[in-house]
């Protein structure tokens, strides 16, 4: 599998590409091409075309949740789509996989939208609209993880402003956040968004549907923003237990937290432009 980073909150320091508080890469395996997350804005794609990298043939779009960072980059994919077409380009319909309440609207204090800009109704006259708390295989190798059991006392505690059902508002603990594991010859890989679940519990659920103990490498948001000690310490002590072989935490882990985590794993620069084969 090939991972490119499309966009991330840090640039590679010998790439003249855009950075933003968000999340996109793009996986290559089994002749597929899988878009995970979009983003904030254009960014993505803006910097996919400095790569040379082309999203008019995406096999698939899986999204980690409803946030604004990974999810209103769909107005500029959709606006890119749609000028592809008129200009004659051919423009795969991709299938669009993530769990049934992504496109749920979000608040947050004095903020009227977090979540999603565009509904399930109108993207799916571009996509394929697959909504899923289950698993769904998109390669023989390759797994969007659907809801995230959360099992452990340290993670997932904290609600995140609200969400309105059937015009009622209730705190939002992103239930909807989700990941993807791709089962390498050495061990998984596991590529998170923002792991509001639970990055701990993530892993696990990776483990537990993949039927692999091993891990290579976790890549992606590890939700570690001036996090509870109960939480980082958690975090720590199931990751030195773990030994995976790398981390490439990212997006939602501030410094403090990433200097803690070196401390118990191998923790490598992650930046849009990075590439790495698996």
């Amino acid at each position: 599998m090939k991972l490119t980073v499309l966009v991330d909150n840090n640039a590679l320091i010998d790439r003249y590409l855009l950075a933003e508080p968000a999340v996109s890469f793009l996986l290559e395996e089994d002749g597929k091409k899988v878009l995970f997350d979009v983003g904030y804005s254009d960014a993505f794609i803006r910097n996919a075309t400095k790569l040379s990298v082309g999203l008019l043939d995406v096999d698939y779009v899986a999204l980690s949740h409803s946030h604004l960072d990974h999810t209103w980059g769909l107005v500029p994919l959709v606006r890119m789509y749609t000028e592809a077409m008129i200009e004659g380009f051919s423009v795969t319909k991709a299938k669009l996989v993530t769990h049934p309440s992504t496109f749920i609207s979000r608040q947050g204090e004095g903020i009227p939208e977090l979540g999603s800009l565009l509904t399930k109704d109108t993207l799916s006259r571009f996509f394929d609209v697959s909504l899923s708390n289950e698993p769904v295989w998109l390669t023989d190798q390759l797994v969007f993880l659907g809801e995230i059991e959360r099992s452990n006392w340290f993670e997932a505690k904290d609600p995140i402003g609200t969400l309105t059902v059937n015009e009622n508002s209730e705190p939002d603990f992103v239930q909807e956040d989700s990941a993807l594991a791709y089962k390498s010859e050495t061990g998984l890989v596991i590529i998170t968004g923002c792991s509001h679940s639970g990055i701990c519990n993530i892993v696990e659920q990776a483990r537990k549907i993949c039927d692999t103990e091993k891990v290579r490498d976790i890549i992606g948001g590890f939700h570690l923003l001036n996090p509870r000690q109960q939480q980082l310490q958690g975090t720590l002590d199931y990751l030195r237990k773990l030994k995976p072989e790398a981390v490439h935490a990212s997006h939602c882990t501030d410094l403090a937290s990433k200097i803690a985590l070196s401390k118990v794993v191998s923790l490598k620069e992650v930046g849009s432009g990075l590439i790495l084969d698996y």
